[in-house]
């Protein structure tokens, strides 16, 4: 097989989470290449997402790193053999790659959370919201990228209905007009359609909060398999930037509880969106 012309960031974190293996180990890749049979060489391929790894030759690396965690193994091991072709594959060399990077990641997420403070989260946007996001880009895109990225971000909405969804949103997202004032109402009302939805929480962040430093807490976080193989996105000037050491996942999760702490309650929250909608 040769090697991936542009692995995803999926197989990049499976190498990753190799190479990490190894590293507690206190092996050198060299000395992972003898014990396996391999050049070192093909060791730096997988350990970059650049090569494959069979569940044999997968499980084999794991017992020589010392890893007793099975339940991580096991997870790692259907990183490696899924062959499934996700929807987001139709937008390769169309979209920028953190666009399929992300569907690939929702797609395999056990749950969903985001903090937002600027935007409602894209898993809840309209069309229209969506459309009035993407026009706002500077350099301008053309009409044919933007109905591509929106058609995108709307079958992105699609794939995750049943995966758990819980949402902070900040008052400032809500009352900012993306779009115009119909599109605005529009947006507002679908979110509330969606928090009476079962697998969907929306909490709210009020502008009256006292004491409140957490705006810069912005995230997306995904649940993997197991706990270890959990992901923060965070948007930075030059793209997604994906965040998977466990210190930083620690305090991620900490963050995260700590917003959701001060957030309205989901009915209350409900109730503040329903009254911002009256308000256009």
């Amino acid at each position: 097989m040769g090697l991936r012309r542009e692995p995803t960031a999926r197989q990049v974190r499976l190498g990753a989470e190799l190479r990490r293996l190894r590293e507690a180990a206190g092996l050198r890749a060299r000395e992972a290449a003898e014990l396996l049979g391999v050049s070192s060489v093909q060791i730096n391929q997988i350990e970059s997402g650049l090569s494959g790894v069979s569940e044999v030759r997968l499980r084999s690396l794991a017992a020589h790193y010392m890893c007793t965690d099975e339940d991580l193994v096991s997870a790692l091991v259907a990183m490696a053999t899924s062959r499934t072709r996700g929807w987001w594959e139709e937008y390769r060399w169309l979209l920028p790659k953190p666009f399929l990077d992300l569907a690939e990641l929702e797609h395999h997420a056990t749950y969903l959370r985001e903090v937002q403070f600027l935007f409602v989260p894209g898993p809840l946007q309209t069309e229209d919201y969506a459309r009035a996001v993407f026009s706002y880009r500077v350099p301008e895109l053309p009409s044919d990228e933007i109905e591509l990225r929106v058609r995108h971000r709307m079958q992105r909405k699609a794939a995750i209905v049943g995966t758990p969804f819980e949402a902070i949103i900040h008052e400032a997202a809500l009352r900012i007009m993306v779009g115009d004032r119909a599109a605005s109402r529009a947006q507002l009302a679908h979110l509330l359609e969606r928090a009476e939805t079962e697998h969907v929480t929306v909490r709210v962040i009020p502008f009256g909060l006292e004491k409140f430093a957490g705006a810069a807490s912005a995230m997306t976080y995904a649940g993997g398999a197991v706990p270890k193989l959990d992901t923060v996105v965070r948007d930075g000037p030059h793209g997604a930037a994906f965040i998977d050491s466990e210190a930083q996942l620690g305090a991620f999760r900490t963050l995260f509880h700590k917003v959701e702490a001060v957030s309205l309650d989901p009915e209350r929250s409900r109730d503040f969106i329903h009254r911002l909608a009256k308000e256009l």
